[in-house]
């Protein structure tokens, strides 16, 4: 683990809270990202959601595109390899994933833009597994936003109301060995995320780096159970900047160590789609002027992005 960026342990968001508040505020002001440890999530379900998620890459290629929903910009099922594009990126990401969104009823009013979920029926514990480290990454995700609140001088339980019908996505990609040498695409392109924060559980590999203030960039590959937590554009919209979306990028490992698949599971955490980012005034001062005079609603935002990543 990179000693720069670092790890905080979020039992002490209940043993010590005024200083942890401040230590992870401080150091997500600075990195955009830290690794959070002893979450609680249980590594059997970490392990056998995994498993699940590798068993469904390994199908064949056209059983797998049973579950691509052209025109759905990804939102739910499989997204083939070589479709999503970083922003402003020529090249194609050397990766193919799969999205599983959050249950809801039929009658819910955010039906019309969050689908329902697909289940590969070759894989039938993929569903089991993939909800349950869903809703543990959304749980734990709640915690970190709260710690955040308190650190900008919001009520503790701020965000509740604002995410607990957003539009998270959990995404098990698998970026496959790569055969060939001098190639321009990396595994994931440097971009920031859409979000609002993202969870990263148990990547298999290293490969991730983030780009630093000074715009060096810095490998940041999480050790034993901790979970890597990023801040994304949405929230650095919301803050005017105080909490910022930081580039980062998965580069093509050197060597052998190319020739082997790299699997990971992010979880973007998504406010609800009607929720107005609009800057807070917490966030806003001489030093800091809004940068965003005018506010845009969650989805609206998401739709805009999707475009450009070349999902929609």
């Amino acid at each position: 683990m990179s000693a720069r960026i670092p790890t905080f342990d979020i039992t002490r968001y209940d043993t010590d809270r005024e200083a942890f508040v401040a230590e992870l505020g401080a150091a997500y002001r600075e990195w955009g990202f830290a690794g959070i440890s002893n979450h609680g999530i249980p590594p059997e379900l970490i392990d056998n959601a995994y498993a699940a998620f590798q068993k469904f890459f390994a199908l064949p290629e056209e059983v797998k595109k049973k579950y691509h929903v052209p025109g759905g910009g990804g939102a739910r099922g499989y997204t083939p390899f070589g479709v999503e594009t970083a922003k402003g990126s020529k090249h194609f990401d050397l990766k193919e994933f799969w999205h599983i969104g959050r249950e809801i009823p039929d009658d819910s009013k955010y039906r019309e833009v969050m689908a329902p979920n697909l289940w590969p029926e070759e894989v039938p514990e993929f569903r089991e597994y993939g909800y349950a480290l869903y809703q543990a990454l959304d749980s734990l995700g709640s915690r970190v936003l709260s710690a955040l609140a308190l650190h900008i001088g919001l009520p503790e339980d701020f965000f509740a109301d604002k995410t607990n019908f957003g539009n998270s996505i959990l995404r098990p990609i698998h970026y496959p060995p790569i055969t060939a040498d001098d190639i321009p695409n990396v595994r994931a392109g440097a971009h920031g995320d859409i979000n609002f924060i993202t969870l990263l559980v148990g990547a298999s590999a290293a490969g991730l780096e983030v780009r630093s203030h000074e715009g060096e960039w810095v490998p940041f590959t999480s050790e034993g159970d901790t979970i890597v937590v990023n801040i994304g554009d949405m929230l650095e919209r919301l803050t005017n900047h105080v909490y910022p979306s930081t580039i980062h990028r998965v580069v093509n490992p050197p060597g052998e160590a190319a020739r082997k698949p790299r699997y990971s599971v992010p979880f973007f955490l998504h406010p609800n789609p009607d929720f107005l980012i609009d800057v807070l005034p917490s966030c806003v001062s001489a030093e800091n002027p809004s940068r965003y005079p005018e506010p845009i609603t969650a989805q609206g935002f998401l739709e805009q992005r999707l475009r450009e990543i070349k999902l929609k």
